[in-house]
C-alpha cells in the first residue's frame, strides 16, 4: 500500500503538489490521471525519494522509501524509460541492478523473457526504439519481486500489441495482491485497466473513487431513442423537465430522466419506439468533466480556420 499524508512540493513560488492525502491499495490497478503540469510525475518522483516533499510524507508499507535496506524488493517503478545508459546492453543495465540489490542472476534472465527482450537482451540500449525502452524500464520495475509497482506512460512507444501486453501484465500483478498505481494520458486504456482512479489538477485531488463511479458523474450518460414521432416525444420530456438533444442522425438523446422513466412516458403517450438504450459516459468524457478548470495549458480548437 502507498499512503500520501498532507504530500505538498514547490519550487519558489509554484506548488506542483498541493497537500495530497490518499491511500493506493493493493490488488488492484489504481489509475493516476491529470493535465499536464497537474503534479503526477513529481508525486511518483516523492514515493521513490527523488524529490524530497516540502510537507508531508510518503510512505510504502508504512516505511519511507529511504528507510527502506533493499528498495528495489519492496518497490518497482519505471518513471523514464531513457534513465538507461545508452552504451550499455539490457543485460547488462539489468545485472548491475541485480548484483547491487542482492538478486539472483537468474532473475535478469527471468524478466527479460517476460517483456519479450531475451533476443536483444545482448544489444546496445541506444539503439532501442522507445517500445524497447519501455520493455526493459518495466523488467527493472519487476527485478526485485516487488510488492508495489508503479509505472509512469508506460505504454508510450508501445505497438498494439504491447499495448495489450502491458494491460494484461498490470490487472495480473494486481491479482496477485500488489499495488499497481500506473499514471497515463490514454484515457481509453486507462478506462480497460484500472479498478480505481485518481485525478490530480493543478497539484490538488480532484476524486479518488472507483473507475464506474467517476464514470457514471460525467455528462455523456443519457438515453438514446429512436421513433418515428421524435418531435412530439421530446416536447412530453422537456415538458417534465429533461433535457433532449436531437442528434444528426435524427435520435434523441435525453439527460435527466431514466431510462425506465423515457419509456413509460412514450408509452403512455402512444409514441411509438424504435430503440431506447442507454448511452454511458466514456472516461475521457468524464475526466473532461472534472479537469476543465484545470489545465495549465490551454489551446483553441484545431482546425484550418485557426491557422489563417
Amino acid at each position: 500500500m502507498i499512503t500520501l499524508r498532507g504530500l505538498t512540493k514547490r519550487y519558489g513560488d509554484k506548488t506542483a503538489v498541493d497537500g495530497l492525502s490518499l491511500e493506493v491499495a493493493a490488488g488492484k490497478v489504481t489509475g493516476f490521471l491529470g493535465p499536464n503540469g497537474a503534479g503526477k510525475s513529481t508525486t511518483m518522483r516523492m514515493i521513490v525519494g527523488l524529490d524530497h516533499p516540502s510537507a508531508g510524507e510518503a510512505l510504502v508499507g508504512g516505511r519511507r522509501y529511504a528507510g527502506m535496506p533493499r528498495p528495489i524488493r519492496e518497490v518497482g517503478a519505471l518513471l523514464d524509460a531513457g534513465s538507461v545508459h545508452p552504451g550499455r546492453s539490457a543485460r547488462a543495465h539489468l545485472v548491475a541492478m541485480a548484483r547491487s540489490n542482492g538478486i539472483p542472476l537468474a532473475r535478469v534472465d527471468k524478466v527479460l523473457g517476460l517483456v519479450g527482450l531475451e533476443s536483444v537482451a545482448g544489444r546496445r540500449v541506444g539503439a532501442y526504439s522507445l517500445g524497447m525502452r519501455q520493455r526493459l524500464g518495466i523488467a527493472g520495475a519487476l527485478l526485485g519481486d516487488p510488492g508495489v509497482l508503479m509505472f509512469d506512460e508506460p505504454v508510450n512507444g508501445l505497438d498494439p500489441d504491447g499495448v495489450l501486453w502491458v494491460r494484461r501484465l498490470m490487472r495480473g500483478l494486481a491479482a496477485e495482491g500488489r499495488t499497481v498505481f500506473v499514471s497515463s494520458h490514454l484515457m481509453s486504456e486507462m478506462q480497460l485497466t484500472a479498478d480505481r482512479l485518481v485525478v490530480l489538477g493543478r497539484g490538488r485531488l480532484l476524486t479518488d473513487a472507483p473507475m464506474a463511479e467517476v464514470i457514471a458523474r460525467g455528462s455523456g450518460n443519457a438515453v438514446r431513442v429512436r421513433s418515428p414521432r421524435a418531435s412530439e416525444l421530446a416536447e412530453r420530456l422537456r415538458a417534465v423537465g429533461a433535457e433532449v438533444r436531437r442528434t444528426d442522425e435524427g435520435e434523441l438523446r435525453v439527460t435527466g430522466l431514466p431510462i425506465d422513466r423515457v419509456g413509460l412516458m412514450a408509452y403512455e403517450a402512444g409514441v411509438p419506439v424504435l430503440e431506447l438504450s442507454a448511452v454511458e459516459a466514456s472516461l475521457e468524457e468524464a475526466y473532461m468533466d472534472l479537469t476543465g478548470a484545470s489545465v495549465e495549458y490551454g489551446t483553441g480548437m484545431p482546425g484550418a480556420e485557426a491557422l489563417r
